[in-house]
């Protein structure tokens, strides 16, 4: 904690940290995971399954008690959000898919929530954790690299899954090797440029998210420690953040229903 005798660097490596799990000789051992591929970022998870689990109970219950008349402030606060979504994929997606809405509508109220927690002070949580013997704790998932890159991948792997049954197998390699240029004699030159096109998709729909908020996150931790001047420092910067925090659900969200459009076009 910020204050608590430890030099700034020690203070933000701490903040930094991942309670990992892993297997080590056949038993699960804690924060003892250093190169080891299959380490468990457990307080990620934690958080991102939570923050899932919170997105659908509340639009869940609000679909069921939803009325045909006069709504609610809290009614027409998800209204706006479901019609906001589904007016960006009307707009952006010509196709026919009972897929794409849901999944866009998902994505930036998931991402959304995920990022909101980096407005919790960086030490609250934490210090709370500490105090039941849990030595680590980030609670912004969206800061660490493997939910993103999660995230991206399952993004990628629907754009590959739609782009193979929209135009067949034949399609498909057909749009990597003869395009641009469609002449035999580019193929390789076709497949280069295509194929870097498309593995960075998902690296740009990742490391967009995780750059950013984490570039937040630092932020957050080094108006920690400025003492007394942290708190009105913190309520400036987080209403800054809020912008980060809806631009970038919005931008991965976009960058989804863009993507799935291009894998249901016929070139």
């Amino acid at each position: 904690m910020a204050g608590s005798g430890q030099t700034p660097g020690e203070y933000i490596g701490h903040h930094l940290q991942n309670l990992t799990a892993c297997k080590a000789d056949g038993n699960w051992v804690w924060n003892q995971c250093d190169g080891n591929f299959f380490a468990v970022n457990v307080d990620s998870m934690f958080f991102a399954v939570l923050l899932g689990l919170v997105f659908l109970t509340i639009f869940g219950r609000m679909a069921r008690r939803a009325t045909a008349g006069v709504p609610g402030r809290f009614q027409t606060a998800i209204e706006f959000i479901v019609e906001f979504v589904d007016q960006s994929v009307r707009e952006t997606f010509h196709g026919k898919s009972s897929l794409i809405a849901p999944l866009a509508l998902t994505l930036f109220i998931w991402i959304f929530l995920m990022n909101l927690m980096d407005l919790i002070p960086v030490d609250w949580l934490p210090w709370s954790a500490s105090l039941v013997g849990v030595p680590y704790l980030r609670v912004v998932p969206t800061t660490d690299v493997n939910i993103t890159f999660a995230m991206g991948i399952s993004v990628f792997i629907l754009t590959l899954f739609y782009s193979i049954k929209m135009k067949g197998i034949g399609g498909f390699t057909k749009e990597l090797t003869l395009t641009p240029f469609n002449h035999w004699a580019a193929i390789p030159f076709n497949f280069v440029l295509e194929g870097v096109s498309l593995l960075a998709k998902p690296l740009s729909l990742s490391l967009r998210l995780f750059g950013n908020l984490y570039a937040g996150e630092l932020i957050f931790m080094l108006i920690a420690l400025m003492g007394i001047w942290q708190m009105p420092l913190h309520l400036l910067w987080a209403a800054f953040h809020v912008l980060i925090i809806i631009l970038q659900a919005f931008i991965f969200m976009m960058l989804t229903i863009v993507y799935l459009a291009q894998a249901h076009e016929h070139h």
